[in-house]
């Protein structure tokens, strides 16, 4: 007689469940969304759009409601992306669910993908130039090794 083990999530036994994929409203991030349904489509697996509203305490120090313009923001990229899903819903179907987490958009992406069990993590290609030093939200992904990581240039 055998003792029945609980079951554990087991990343990418069966290709991915879940693909998350980050978006800023940049047109790499949207190029991101873009590729990640392709994925999403092909596997049957779930498209989490992620995006992380910045916490920036400048932004408050100055008098401008930082929640606000970011509420704004991911308003605007839900409303986006559900004007893309429907001009194609008769010829793909794609299972997709938003999310907003605050925070740096590294941190963010982790919990994002930690709390949604992601199986893979898609993001597009930094296009600002301090991120050669600094180093990008992609690289740093890469290097915490702990899911599959496609950067959409």
């Amino acid at each position: 007689m055998t003792e029945q083990q609980p079951h554990q999530f087991e990343r990418g036994t069966d290709g991915p469940k879940v693909i998350v994929v980050g978006v800023d409203g940049s047109d790499s991030s949207l190029r991101a969304a873009a590729y990640a349904g392709g994925l999403a489509r092909r596997q049957h697996a779930l498209l989490a759009v992620v995006y992380v509203q910045p916490v920036l305490a400048a932004g408050a120090a100055l008098g401008v409601s930082v929640a606000e313009t970011t509420d704004e923001i991911a308003e605007g990229l839900v409303a986006e992306i559900r004007a893309s899903s429907e001009r194609v819903k008769d010829i793909y179907d794609v299972r997709w669910e938003f999310h907003t987490f605050r925070g740096d958009p590294f941190n963010g992406l982790v919990t994002a993908a930690d709390e949604l069990t992601a199986d893979a993590v898609v993001v597009g290609a930094s296009e600002q130039a301090g991120h050669r030093i600094v180093g990008s939200v992609a690289v740093r992904l890469v290097k915490a090794g702990r899911w599959p990581v496609t950067v959409v240039p």
